[in-house]
């Protein structure tokens, strides 16, 4: 379809809202793809066109964490090929998705995440008072920073794998998807693994639009547009990420969550 110059201003505009938004908490396509599909693009190919335009933004927001990223590094090999391989799959996935199928899933997987998120302390404490050994009791003062061990635990594996087969189908809240599972396996801070966060969602992203490069349902007027805006909005917003508190952090990942959500029902 034609998108006209002022349809391009508004969706630079989302991209760059977007690449922020995702770079803080994650959920930034409650802004572009809703912007994408009141400019006329449908359901599907909204959210295939959202997914290679953000692609420089997650990098934007992944360059721009990479000290609070430092301490991942001897995970990032083991995890970003689970994440390839989950976005590659989520993304074949959405190729043969109906509009209506799509519509009537997304807000479940989402509502599910921002739950996982906020229970997160909860869940925790459990799994600490169900495995005691090497534990510290509740209420204890924190411990010494976690050592990063290669390779990665299975379960942190197994959840990452699932979450990037979510992110390949689609984007949003796929942040808060990462957040909240790989928050209930590591004891790392939220700066760290928001940091780790955003440079799984880079690369569960960009194998998702190296395939929809061919699917031939992206809108790649709006997609060059919103790549540069998106870019600039997910440095500018990576910066933002690592100096807000962690507590601050994890509410905005939930309110963002939530209405992502209730976008789609409405």
């Amino acid at each position: 379809m034609d998108l006209s110059a002022a349809d391009l201003v508004v969706a630079g505009i989302a991209g760059f809202l977007a690449g922020g938004v995702n770079a803080v908490a994650g959920g930034g396509t409650l802004i572009s793809f809703p912007a994408l599909v009141a400019l006329g693009v449908p359901a599907v190919n909204a959210n295939i066109t959202n997914t290679v335009a953000l692609c420089p933004g997650y990098f934007g927001a992944a360059w721009s964490q990479r000290t609070a990223l430092a301490p991942q590094r001897p995970r990032l090999p083991w995890l970003m090929s689970v994440a390839a391989v989950g976005g590659l799959i989520g993304s074949i996935v959405l190729v043969f998705t109906s509009d209506a199928a799509f519509r009537f899933i997304v807000p479940f997987f989402i509502l599910a995440a921002c739950a996982l998120l906020a229970a997160q302390d909860r869940l925790r404490r459990w799994l600490r008072r169900s495995h005691p050994d090497g534990a510290r009791p509740v209420g204890a003062a924190a411990a010494a920073p976690v050592t990063v061990t290669t390779p990665p635990p299975l379960s942190l594996i197994v959840a990452v794998f699932f979450g990037a087969i979510y992110g390949g189908f689609f984007g949003a809240g796929l942040g808060i998807m990462l957040l909240a599972v790989m928050g209930i396996v590591l004891d790392d801070s939220l700066t760290e693994l928001n940091a780790l966060k955003s440079a799984l969602a880079l690369v569960i992203n960009l194998t998702a639009a190296l395939f929809f490069v061919f699917s031939g349902k992206v809108e790649w007027a709006a997609a060059a547009v919103m790549a540069v805006t998106s870019l600039v909005g997910g440095a500018a917003g990576g910066r933002v990420a690592t100096r807000l508190k962690p507590n601050v952090l994890r509410v905005a990942v939930i309110i963002f969550g939530v209405a992502v959500a209730v976008k789609f029902w409405v």
